[in-house]
């Protein structure tokens, strides 16, 4: 009753628009529906009578209230009178101006991306972070004027929070974008209430840029309501999104060097094209480290400079900042600079500025900066080496989540850009407490050799005045002895020898008593350096045994190292030598205390079984390791390529038969496998079902005997549940993945599928298994002869419309006889971006229509394919053709 009279007065104010007694009545109905809900909220039960008959008495006037309004408004001939307020609903969208997307292409696929995860059900929150002036509001802006957006939503709010946000602020700025009258509502639980209420029948697109901290949504009067509400939210702070439990992360990435040029050109205009300004143009955008608002501001700068002379100059004042200062670049660096001094505490502060020691978009290998930061006391926390591992991973998590650092494109590497370096260089330079020998390369005409092969000879008394040097990184230098004045380094704790591919001799080094970290691989020590006995305080040797034998084994070297804790033995896989050396090492190595990490490549099972049996640490959670067993060509553990994270214990095994009992007890701990050569046996489950499933990657190669990958019997339980990577490749007998029934949970966290050179395979899944593949983002089918259909019709009858929801790439290439992906078009195909077709003429038909596939962003295939293909309606095919990406092959 109650909400059929505020309908009723809503219906009758509005047929009134234009009226002064319509607006009057109108703005009386409102407030006094807005008291009625507040008393409602009160006490319902003591006020429901009263409230019933208000709103019958409203509703009883409403013809009366429609003819003083049609009366009116013919006396006012339609005319508004001056000092009349007429409320409106809110805007679906209110424009907000910036820069366009047509003037940026390059932030065009993270709109796309954005968009796309906008259009996934199960897709709530999206975060957007990045450091200061890589161009997220300009983000934020375009998806706010997007005409997809507008279409998608009922509404959209943007918000922009800031560093000095308030709850209040940003309920009463929320609240003013709905139109909602709040004059003298003080309670923020009555406002959100309000909010909740206004929003509870939209679908609402809440657009928050800037946000600093995190924000409790509910608190504010934001739920996630039937409607499929959405919020994007854009900050500096990673940890901001995990925060608030968003479904997506995107970190915006600096732009690429051909990007940052298109963009700079765009904003100089006319000028960058005056002769010999080309090059000077490219080394000036080089300077800007690929970040837009610095690229902008350099530019407006440049846009004024109209010959090669100022140009010149120009470029020359620009490597000299920070030390000159330079209009509207010093207050990026303010911005900039606020990042590191709101880090929490000056550990975190002395770690970034240590980055500036590495030149210029370097890519820095995690674990070696990590020992770096221990060997230099920065972490003088944590006794164990293991432990100081762990603080260092959280104080770099941390310089990542404010964007002082940035991931590498290079697994477990980081860097930091020009700007960012520059800045920390013009901070250590000001700090009494912090001085460091680093100057950019101002001068120079090419960059330096980051591997010195020149540097053949130290002088012999050079270390003896650096008594306090506590890191030594001498590593790929042409050296072929060390001077005898390193046994000055009394503080030393981290040297590294490795790739000094001259390095004969290892002498000198037992005055290094506190030494912590050798690193001696890839050298050509061709005896066991027994001087490594007297490190005693040694936690960490990493060391090749490629030119050992047994004859320059001592006994007891390692068994002396009673602090070791992480331990790396490299082999060469072509040179047997060492076996006899490894085996000797194991027996000692067995014995160590305080190991947690192994990297070990075992000759034979037997020489694996007997440091299993006669290790007790090696099962402990926080032991980690890297086996190889069997010789083979390659050490590397190809696996690892396909994650995107560190995995912890790895498994190789290569040329061995049958199925030994020891691999698979290693199998139940390991994260990684690989399975290369292997005979006697015909499936990777001949291993155990339990054996296998841990592991979340999975490479099987060169394996002739191997005919399926999982046997499953009907009472048997779930397989390979942990799996994320499957990689197979040259299994020639290989007629399918799995055979039996597939049980629930297996395979359930397979995200990447590549098959490779299976001559015999004709299908790729077996009745049930796709069923299972809800996370299957990957899948690669290349030089497999027989396969006719990619999912075959007859192993997969009545599949849902929603079967891949999240497969976003497909790459299908030498497949002569496959004639179809699926059937027909009955597959929603919800996540597809990306497929590329070579070399599979049979294949004529898409199953694709005009409503399917709605991600989809690029079909890359040769001419005569597209050609050659067959359409349901010319509709499709022009949509198709949009994106259609013409490959050579």
């Amino acid at each position: 009753m109650l909400g059929a009279a505020a309908s009723g007065i809503g219906s009758a104010a509005a047929s009134a628009v234009g009226t002064s007694v319509g607006d009057e009545v109108y703005k009386y109905g409102k407030e006094l529906f807005h008291d009625v809900s507040r008393r409602v909220d009160n006490d319902l039960e003591n006020n429901y009578e009263r409230l019933i008959e208000h709103a019958e008495k409203l509703y009883a006037r409403r013809d009366d209230i429609l003819a003083q309004a049609k009366t009116k408004q013919a006396h006012s001939k339609g005319k508004f009178e001056i000092g009349m307020v007429v409320e409106k609903l809110p805007e679906r969208v209110i424009i907000i101006h910036g820069p366009k997307i047509e003037d940026k292409p390059f932030l065009h696929s993270t709109i796309e991306e954005i968009l796309g995860h906008l259009q996934d059900k199960n897709v709530k929150r999206i975060g957007l972070w990045g450091m200061a002036g890589i161009g997220k509001t300009t983000i934020m802006q375009n998806l706010n004027n997007n005409e997809v957006i507008v279409k998608m939503f009922d509404i959209v709010i943007w918000v922009t929070v800031s560093k000095d946000w308030s709850l209040e602020k940003l309920q009463h700025t929320i609240a003013d974008r709905l139109k909602l009258n709040m004059e003298g509502i003080t309670d923020r639980n009555e406002i959100a209430q309000q909010i909740r209420r206004e929003l509870k029948s939209r679908r609402c697109l809440l657009l928050l840029d800037e946000v600093w901290e995190v924000l409790d949504l509910p608190l504010i009067g934001m739920y996630d309501n039937e409607k499929d509400s959405k919020v994007v939210l854009a900050t500096r702070h990673r940890h901001v999104c995990y925060d608030m439990e968003t479904d997506e992360e995107i970190n915006v990435q600096r732009l690429s060097e051909a990007s940052a040029l298109q963009m700079f050109k765009v904003k100089v205009g006319r000028n960058v094209n005056l002769p010999g300004i080309e090059p000077i143009a490219k080394l000036v955008v080089n300077e800007c480290a690929g970040l837009p608002l610095l690229i902008d501001k350099v530019a407006s700068i440049f846009r004024r400079k109209d010959n090669f002379h100022l140009w010149n100059d120009g470029l020359r004042s620009l490597r000299r900042w920070p030390s000159i200062k330079i209009q509207g670049i010093n207050e990026l660096i303010d911005y900039l600079k606020f990042c590191y001094e709101d880090l929490d505490d000056e550990v975190k502060k002395v770690c970034f500025l240590y980055g500036a020691m590495y030149p210029e978009e370097c890519e820095i290998y995690v674990d070696y900066l990590l020992e770096c930061w221990r060997a230099e006391g920065f972490i003088h926390d944590a006794n164990e080496f293991r432990d100081a591992r762990g603080k260092g991973h959280s104080i770099l998590d941390e310089l990542i989540n404010v964007s002082l650092l940035e991931k590498s494109a290079k697994m477990n590497h980081v860097r930091m850009n020009k700007v960012l370096r520059n800045m920390a260089l013009n901070i250590s330079s000001q700090s009494y407490n912090f001085k460091i020998l680093v100057k950019p390369c101002e001068g120079l005409q090419e960059a330096p050799n980051e591997r010195n092969r020149d540097l053949r000879v130290i002088p012999e008394s050079f270390f003896g005045c650096m008594q306090n040097l506590r890191v030594l990184d001498l590593h790929g230098t042409g050296i072929t002895s060390l001077p005898s004045s390193i046994s000055c380094l009394k503080c030393l704790r981290a040297l590294y020898l490795n790739s000094c591919i001259c390095l004969m001799e290892l002498c000198y080094l037992e005055g290094l008593k506190y030494l912590e970290v050798l690193d001696i691989r890839d050298t050509k020590i061709n005896h066991f350096p027994i001087q490594i006995g007297h490190l005693i305080q040694l936690k960490c040797l990493r060391m090749s045994l490629s030119n050992f034998g047994i004859v320059e084994f001592r006994q007891n070297v390692f068994s002396s190292l009673s602090l070791l804790e992480e331990l790396q033995i490299d082999v060469d896989p072509n040179n047997r030598s060492w076996e006899a050396t490894v085996k000797a090492i194991t027996k000692e190595v067995a014995t160590l205390k305080h190991l947690t990490s192994l990297s070990i490549c075992f000759p034979t099972v037997d020489c694996l079984q007997s440091f299993i049996s006669a290790s007790p640490l090696w099962k402990d959670f926080r032991f980690t390791f890297q086996f190889s067993v069997g010789y083979h060509d390659s050490t590397r553990y190809q696996i690892l390529d396909f994650f995107e994270y560190q995995i912890r214990n790895c498994l190789k095994f290569a040329n061995g038969e049958g199925v030994d009992p020891i691999i698979s007890d290693v199998l139940l701990e390991t994260d990684a496998f690989e399975l290369i050569g292997h005979k006697g046996a015909s499936r990777l489950s001949d291993f155990g079902i339990e054996s296998i499933n841990k592991m979340r990657g999975c490479l099987i190669e060169g394996c002739d005997e191997i005919e399926t990958i999982v046997h499953c019997n009907s009472e048997g339980r779930s397989a390979l549940e942990c799996l994320e990577k499957m990689y197979i490749n040259n299994v020639p007998k290989l007629e399918s993945i799995w055979e039996g029934p597939i049980h629930a949970g297996s395979l359930a966290r397979l995200t990447t599928l590549t098959l490779r050179r299976c001559l015999k395979l004709k299908k790729i899944f077996s009745n049930g298994m796709i069923e299972q593949l809800f996370k299957l983002e990957h899948l690669s089918i290349e030089e497999c002869p027989e396969i006719e259909e990619i999912i075959t019709e007859s192993e997969n009858n009545g599949l849902k419309p929603d079967a891949l929801p999240r497969l976003k790439m497909v790459v299908l290439s030498d497949l002569p006889k496959v004639k179809s992906i699926w059937t027909d078009d009955s597959l929603k195909w919800p996540s597809l971006e990306s497929i590329k077709i070579s070399m599979c003429q049979m294949l004529t038909r898409l199953p694709f229509n005009s409503e399917n596939a709605i991600s989809l962003r690029c079909i890359e295939a040769n001419q005569s394919w597209w050609s050659a293909l067959v359409w349901q309606d010319d509709a499709i095919e022009k949509r198709l053709r949009s994106i259609w990406l013409p490959s050579s092959s």
